[in-house]
């Protein structure tokens, strides 16, 4: 077990410095943006059932649901056009999935 986990280890930190993106630093963009993403979309729906402008929650929320993305995109290197179509269709699906929440949270007050 030992050996897979050090292979795997070997491949994953390899993949950073082939496209010059340090994976540490992604997962933890990816991991650390999740609690400010979370905020975000609550005030978000704060703001909407308070009659408040949403601009700016919006804005937050986007800029952490993709910073990780940003930070491969900026710093990476030779990064295969496919990686790109991927982040595009990630970037895509979660906006999808997040409005779907926003709207079900709203709907939920609303009946309540």
């Amino acid at each position: 077990m030992a050996e897979i986990i050090e292979v795997f280890t070997s491949w994953f930190m390899g993949l950073g410095e082939e496209y010059g993106v340090n994976p540490i630093i992604f997962g933890s963009i990816y991991v650390g943006a999740i609690p400010f993403f979370t905020l975000s979309i609550g005030w978000l729906v704060k703001n909407y059932r308070n009659g408040k402008s949403i601009v700016l929650p919006v804005l937050m929320a986007t800029f952490f649901f993709i910073s990780a993305y940003l930070y491969l995109i900026i710093v990476g290197r030779n990064v295969p056009w496919w990686v790109y179509g991927v982040v595009i269709l990630l970037i895509i699906y979660g906006a999808y999935s997040t409005l779907k929440k926003v709207r079900s949270s709203i709907k939920e007050e609303k009946e309540e």
